[in-house]
């Protein structure tokens, strides 16, 4: 398996697929394709990807081209990877949480881009980005206490994967999860997140 992806510090849609696979434990090859070079970084991605854009998968002579379908692919092949919860509802609601991220919070995506290589800043944040955190963190509230953690529906799974970048916009923008509703769970979440093994291989090698 290949999986080629953007640029490290900035590429969150790299990111969730990367840290799926990682947990996995299957071998693959990691193809880097730096991000924001102009006349460089297209021509390059489209020797890979038919949309045109990164992470994108090739196994057993496809291209896998969209974030959460790769996701859904390595869950379906490495099923004792248990990336999705087996219990269904915790699954169903994973899922929900995983799409919500994949096709919500644009203000957020915008506004708070992530920069793993950024000091810590304080901006002022518009209505619509800080709705979008209320958002996330009521669901990620919710979650955990319907599961009882320590991950959103109890052990880790895609849907965590999906939130590991947004835990690293909130560290990068200084963003005090209690301002917005966060009695606790919420900001120790985060933390979970930016601790697991996974990700803090990808910290290593941006």
């Amino acid at each position: 398996m290949e999986l080629v992806i953007g640029t490290k510090k900035w590429s969150t849609w790299s990111l969730r697929p990367w840290l799926a696979l990682k947990r996995t434990g299957a071998p693959f090859t990691e193809t880097l394709i730096s991000l924001r070079e102009d006349g460089v970084t297209q021509p390059a991605i489209a020797g890979h990807s038919p949309s045109g854009l990164v992470p994108a998968l090739k196994v057993d002579g496809m291209v896998i081209w969209d974030s959460l379908a790769i996701c859904e692919y390595l869950a379906e092949r490495f099923p004792e990877a248990r990336l999705w919860p087996q219990d269904p509802a915790a699954r169903a609601l994973a899922r929900a949480a995983a799409s919500e991220m994949h096709s919500g919070f644009a203000s957020l995506r915008g506004e708070c881009p992530m920069a793993l290589d950024a000091e810590v800043s304080h901006p002022t944040l518009s209505p619509a980005t800080e709705a979008n955190i209320r958002r996330i963190v009521r669901l990620w509230s919710d979650l955990l206490a319907r599961f009882g953690g320590p991950f959103l529906c109890g052990d880790w799974s895609i849907a965590d994967a999906f939130y590991t970048p947004v835990a690293t916009r909130f560290r990068t923008y200084g963003v005090r999860l209690s301002d917005y509703g966060d009695t606790g769970p919420a900001g120790a979440y985060m933390e979970r997140l930016l601790e697991t093994p996974e990700f803090q291989a990808w910290l290593a090698d941006i």
